[in-house]
């Protein structure tokens, strides 16, 4: 049993061992052999590989899809206007020669983008001082990403990759300038919403002043088409009475003085001291005696 347990440790070990010497490299993946901890042989083919086991030889792998580098922070760049301008970018690379890309950062991605921030920083401040706000914002945006690409295309070799593309993500004016520049704007707008008030309220006077002014027209004609159509039934009215009392004098006497009577008691109140004699209760008085 000893015998057989033994055997089988032994199996167990040689296929640990076994285990040990292959590894596999994925097409996204660059492998670095290390041999005694010293930068032995590059794997970039992908598929099953074979090496030393530990600890003659390591395996490290290098990520070859391309990457993307964002500015770590917001920084100041004065324009040839002498305007503070905070420009935030980013930069899309790859490794292209990974001897060089581990001479120079060793296999930690974060010590590359260490070094090539700086690197871009740099590349940016130097076009966008050559400029002014108008073409940083507008006009040579599209030139000076490209500049700053062939600045880097140089010092990308030294760190063993490819600069593929330069973008500006952000280009704004520092905070104290942008208060600055939001105030002005607010400022403008409440110019612009006070003139159209001011506006607004002179159009408003002058509808209701020609409103007032067609109200009055309207009522003058209307009163004067009411006095003439008014004179024009009086005048017919009298023509006609006076047609009617043209053939009975008597009686258009009569009808005289009722109206003269109606008119001078109107109300239940109305109180009347005359002479009974007189002429004004002729009409009575003649009723009365038949």
């Amino acid at each position: 049993m000893n015998r057989i347990a033994l055997i089988a440790a032994g199996l167990v070990l040689a296929l640990m061992a076994a285990a040990s010497t292959m590894f596999v490299v994925d097409q996204r993946q660059i492998a670095v052999v290390y041999s005694l901890g010293e930068f032995h042989d590059v794997i970039q083919d992908p598929g099953l590989k074979f090496k030393l086991p530990p600890p003659f030889q390591n395996v490290e792998f290098l990520d070859k899809r391309i990457q993307t580098l964002d500015s770590p922070e917001s920084r100041a760049i004065f324009t040839a206007e002498k305007k503070s301008l905070v420009i935030d970018w980013l930069v899309k690379w790859r490794i292209t020669d990974p001897r060089q890309y581990i001479r120079n950062s060793g296999t930690d991605q974060r010590n590359l983008e260490n070094r090539l921030s700086p690197v871009v920083q740099a590349a940016f401040n130097e076009e966008i001082t050559r400029r002014t706000v108008g073409g940083v914002l507008a006009t040579e945006r599209e030139q000076i990403m490209q500049e700053v690409k062939n600045r880097l295309a140089n010092d990308a070799k030294s760190f063993g990759i490819e600069i593929l593309d330069v973008r500006i993500k952000r280009v704004d004016f520092v905070a104290s300038i942008t208060d600055s520049v939001y105030r002005r704007m607010e400022s403008e707008r409440k110019r612009v919403a006070n003139e159209l008030r001011s506006t607004g309220q002179a159009e408003g006077e002058k509808i209701r002043a020609d409103a007032d002014r067609q109200r009055e027209v309207i009522l003058a004609e209307a009163y004067r088409d009411a006095q003439k159509l008014k004179g024009e039934g009086d005048g017919q009215a009298n023509a006609i009475y006076a047609q009617s009392f043209g053939k009975d004098p008597q009686f258009a006497q009569f009808y005289r003085s009722l109206e003269a009577y109606r008119a001078s008691f109107r109300n239940k109140g109305d109180v009347m001291v005359v002479d009974q004699s007189s002429d004004f209760f002729k009409a009575m008085r003649s009723t009365g005696s038949k």
